[in-house]
């Protein structure tokens, strides 16, 4: 069993050795070639550039040539049309009414907008104030039947009192409720619009109905659509 041992030994400690004998020989030609082909490429560069006058490190910085095509550089030199964000334009109109619109180019829209706002707070306005009024004429009438204002000289019973306070009730909820979709529908103009801005809707992109020639001498409807 020793012997075994010993000649194992022997075997490992040699190919240890061999490796290390191969690694050195392979790794040892290649940095002695690697060397001499750059000390025998440097060597003319260093002389040709001090004969000619040209300083050494000025050869090693590389030329930069910049090759711009001709449809590159016109399409970049080319004015884009002016592309909103959806995301922006939203974010505007739900911060300030119109402003969504501003931000798309779209000025004309802006008038429409703020004559649906002004119209909006004119009824809640003037629906919370007819409210509020004879809601106050309705409960006075209730606590005192003595009670006296503009309201109750023109309508002494409580129960026209009561109706003309649910009704103007009902048209101040349906103030808030169209103020509400009003200004949801500016949001929604606006993230659309933006979406839309350069839309192609010219007759190159289209579908119409024309009249088709039959193969049988007769005359049809036929759809027809245009790509670019």
């Amino acid at each position: 069993m020793r012997v075994i041992k010993k000649c194992m030994n022997r075997i490992v400690s040699g190919l240890f050795t061999f490796i290390l004998f191969a690694g050195v020989l392979l790794s040892g030609p290649n940095n002695c070639v690697a060397q001499t082909t750059t000390d025998t490429i440097q060597t003319p560069m260093a002389d040709t550039t001090v004969k000619k006058g040209i300083a050494p490190g000025a050869m090693r910085k590389p030329a930069l040539n910049t090759f711009i095509d001709d449809d590159s550089l016109a399409f970049a030199l080319k004015p884009h049309p002016f592309q909103p964000n959806p995301k922006k334009a939203g974010l505007y109109a739900a911060i300030l009414p119109g402003l969504g619109q501003t931000y798309n180019r779209q000025y004309w829209k802006i008038p429409i907008v703020y004559a649906g706002l002004g119209a909006a707070v004119y009824f809640v306005s003037k629906n919370l104030k007819n409210y509020q009024s004879y809601r106050k004429s309705y409960i006075g009438l209730l606590s005192n039947p003595n009670y006296m204002d503009d309201n109750v000289k023109k309508y002494p019973s409580s129960t026209d009192l009561k109706q003309l306070q649910d009704e103007y009730e009902k048209n101040l909820n349906l103030s808030g409720l169209l103020t509400t979709v009003g200004y949801f529908l500016q949001v929604l103009d606006a993230i659309t619009s933006a979406h839309l801005k350069n839309f192609d809707m010219s007759r190159d992109i289209s579908m119409r109905f024309e009249p088709v020639a039959m193969p049988n001498n007769g005359l049809g409807l036929g759809l027809v659509m245009n790509f670019k």
